[in-house]
């Protein structure tokens, strides 16, 4: 089998297949048709053997994988001693070993697909037509990018504050069935599975909030505001490092995620619309037909008060303000105002769906439950 892996992955096999499909439609018969010649040897299992496990390493770093335990760049293999733990310290050292290992896997994988090519260019006489090098473009193991990982190291931030994920136990936490509160010590997931995002400071228990509270525990207290820094340069933007990790939840966040679950996620976004008055996300499993009227009651109709609160504090201090500070005054009322007009008409719609008690069935998928309320959900 491990030889036939081999062949199967070669240039040779890719050259023959052209020849026996030119239209690129490989069926059983062109696969069947495909002649197999020579033997295995201890060198095409062995390269096999390490470019499948050098392959379910990478994908497996990777959320999307079934076998998924946890971030790369929170348990890591310390570069000293080499062995596994949970990272205290800098998410940039963290990197920095995930770039080291991934570039490893990368060359090595590289290094063994190019002397299998060579082997079967030999076996099949075709030296005079094909090369065994391989592009760094079809090399199907990932090298490292900041700007991925971190969009990913926050991914799996929010999966722990809903309770997908645990940094107390490997893989799926909680994906449906019965809720083990015991596998929470770390970090405590969100209660009522409703996480707002502002773009201000309106809950103590926002994303923001939350995210922050992630990475101090994770990486400790003493490196807290260095890592916070890392994390909004390798997202880019500008303002303080919270201004921009909050532009990204409000922004790109929801982008990122349908793109990753390509189209079908399981954090669902709660949005009013373009005027951000309001934001929630929810996690699908966790779903109850209580949810909406809860989010209405203790978030929509917050939101609505201290937009209120806010602009009557605007209002009184427009009357002594000076020009430059009535000017700034007057445009954050204008702001304040269109929000709280469009966070008025989408309570309308969470009201209506909320005397509903929707139930969702998640073996219907998410494409279908997701309609049953589109209309409190952003556009996907």
């Amino acid at each position: 089998m491990n030889y036939i892996h081999a062949y199967a992955n070669s240039k040779v096999n890719t050259h023959i297949l052209s020849i026996i499909s030119p239209t690129v439609n490989y069926e059983v018969g062109q696969v069947s048709s495909l002649p197999i010649v020579g033997q295995t040897s201890d060198q095409i299992e062995q390269s096999v053997t390490d470019n499948i496990a050098l392959s379910h390493i990478d994908w497996d770093s990777f959320e999307t994988s079934w076998d998924f335990k946890r971030h790369p760049l929170v348990t890591y293999k310390n570069m000293a001693g080499f062995s596994e733990g949970t990272y205290s310290g800098t998410i940039d050292q963290a990197f920095k070993w995930w770039a080291t290992n991934a570039e490893h896997r990368f060359n090595t994988l590289k290094a063994n697909e190019e002397e299998l090519n060579r082997i079967f260019i030999d076996i099949y006489g075709l030296q005079d037509e094909l090369t065994p090098e391989v592009e760094d473009k079809d090399v199907t193991v990932r090298r490292a990018d900041l700007g991925r990982e971190i969009r990913s190291l926050i991914s799996y931030a929010v999966g722990c504050m809903f309770g997908r994920y645990s940094l107390d136990v490997e893989g799926l936490a909680y994906a449906g069935g019965a809720w083990d509160a015991a596998k929470y010590k770390t970090i405590v997931p969100d209660p009522d599975n409703i996480i707002p995002i502002c773009d201000d400071e309106y809950f103590e228990d926002d994303i923001v909030g939350r995210f922050v509270d992630f990475i101090r525990k994770v990486y400790g207290a003493d490196t807290l505001e260095e890592n916070l820094r890392f994390i909004a340069d390798a997202l880019g933007g500008k303002g303080t490092p919270r201004q921009i990790i909050r532009g990204y939840f409000l922004n790109n966040f929801y982008k990122d995620h349908c793109k990753i679950y390509q189209k079908r996620p399981i954090y669902w976004l709660f949005d009013s619309g373009k005027q951000n008055g309001f934001k929630a996300l929810m996690y699908l499993h966790r779903y109850t037909g209580y949810l909406l009227a809860r989010l209405r009651t203790d978030y929509v109709h917050e939101q609505q008060e201290r937009y209120r609160t806010q602009l009557a504090h605007i209002a009184a201090a427009m009357h002594n303000a000076a020009d430059a500070e009535r000017v700034r005054l007057a445009k954050q009322q204008n702001k304040l105002t269109d929000q709280l007009r469009e966070l008025s008409a989408y309570e309308e719609k969470v009201h209506h769906l909320a005397d509903r008690r929707i139930e969702i069935d998640l073996d219907d998928g998410v494409k279908k439950n997701y309609e049953l309320l589109a209309d409190v959900l952003a556009k996907i």
